[in-house]
């Protein structure tokens, strides 16, 4: 595996413009818009018995994985084109030793299929091109010893650090998933009775709105859901990461494919991997991202977006962007201009970082829309707005159709190429 890896081959004239405006370490303030970074913790515990098989008798295993991803313009070829830079990927279990045991077997293997090969010196470090492979067991997990955790008795964890050469991190990087474990479950809210609407017609009586946005409406720009980054990693067991122990999470080593997947067939993972960046960099704003920048232009929409994606699209559509998406679980700042009137939350489930919370202590009003609903591997599920209460407003509608008829409500124009 040789970096830098080519993401897109040839990148136009228009698209690099676009890049160096929205990715660039200058454009993002004080987010790096270039780095995609995710975590997952899974844990057993008797909140989520069902999806992660806890029991009197079963627990205590756990998974975390921490991947960062950076990514540039490589100028070195006659036409630019947009490469993955550096890589990591940390997977670490807590399993019973035994397993560990069986594991590590499979990693040996898998490392002698891929054709790892052992750096001179170091032990249980391999490499292949320009990555490393770290295999560390424990019996006892340093960040576990950090923050006083208990192991359980016969339980030994194995951590596999999969990263391009001599890449590092700083020591709160490393921390982050952890202190992220320590922040516990998150609890989520509870719904109340909103009220129903038809359309966006109630929020003419608050005007101007704030828009807080969660992933709906980079969905309609073609932009995969959530969940494809979940099956890229491995997080829950679907189609190709088969189950043999009764978990939904995916918690016991013999289990997780993930690690499997980069030894043995590395570039074609590394495609999974780097997916969603792709997509994130060639979409384009829709309808929806448009009629709100009309709807700012005019007056009726103040303040930044404060968005939960880090696909660009509304800094692309020349929007302001607060970028609300942080895994240690602080409050971002989220700045609510004093003229503001309400909140407008489109396309978010859940309000992890407290915006719609702190809205409400302003006594602004919030609408939501949002199809409430979701489709996921072919089969439609229903997915309610998890802290929707009484005096909210709901409109169940894609943010396209909604949006633009509130653009007619509000006799906003929009740019010819909007619609």
């Amino acid at each position: 595996m040789l970096l830098p890896h080519p993401v897109i081959d040839s990148l136009t004239p228009d698209q690099v413009t676009m890049w160096e405006a929205t990715f660039s370490p200058e454009a993002g303030g004080q987010r790096r818009p270039a780095v995609e970074e995710g975590i997952w913790r899974r844990t057993q515990d008797p909140a989520n018995a069902e999806q992660s098989g806890w029991s009197e008798d079963s627990t205590g295993r756990r998974r975390v994985v921490h991947y960062r991803l950076h990514y540039g313009l490589d100028r070195t070829q006659p036409v630019d084109r947009l490469v993955l830079e550096e890589l990591y990927l940390y997977v670490s279990w807590l399993a019973p030793a035994a397993e560990v045991t069986a594991h590590r077997r499979d990693l040996a293997e898998w490392l002698n299929a891929g054709g790892w090969r052992p750096v001179s010196g170091q032990d249980n470090v391999f490499r292949r091109g320009d990555l490393h492979v770290t295999v560390a067991e424990h019996a006892v997990h340093p960040q576990d010893e950090r923050a006083s955790r208990d192991t359980p008795t016969g339980f030994t964890s194995l951590d596999v650090t999969i990263q391009s050469e001599d890449y590092s991190l700083t020591r709160a990087a490393r921390n982050l998933p952890w202190d992220v474990l320590a922040g516990g479950m998150r609890v989520k809210e509870q719904r109340g009775t909103p009220t129903y609407a038809t359309d966006l017609s109630g929020l003419l009586d608050h005007l101007p709105f704030v828009v807080e946005a969660g992933c709906g409406t980079s969905i309609e720009a073609g932009i995969p859901p959530l969940h494809w980054l979940h099956e890229v990693y491995r997080v829950t067991a679907r189609a190709g990461n088969e189950l043999t122990q009764g978990y939904a999470f995916t918690l016991a080593p013999g289990d997780d494919i993930l690690v499997r997947e980069v030894l043995t067939d590395t570039a074609r993972k590394v495609e999974d991997m780097v997916s969603m960046f792709r997509s994130v960099v060639l979409a384009e704003p829709t309808a929806a991202h448009h009629a709100l920048k009309a709807l700012h232009d005019a007056g009726h929409m103040v303040g930044p977006v404060a968005t939960h994606n880090f696909d660009r699209l509304f800094a692309k559509a020349g929007l302001e962007e607060a970028f609300m998406r942080r895994y240690d679980q602080r409050i971002p700042y989220m700045p609510f201009p004093p003229e503001a009137k309400a909140l407008l939350v489109v396309g978010l489930h859940a309000d992890r970082r407290n915006v719609e919370a702190r809205a409400r202590d302003l006594g602004l009003p919030v609408f939501y829309l949002d199809t409430e609903g979701l489709t996921e591997n072919g089969v439609y599920k229903p997915y309610l707005i998890e802290g929707a209460r009484e005096g909210d407003v709901v409109v169940r509608s894609e943010a396209i159709p909604a949006l633009l008829r509130l653009c007619t409500l509000l006799g906003v124009d929009l740019p010819a190429n909007a619609t």
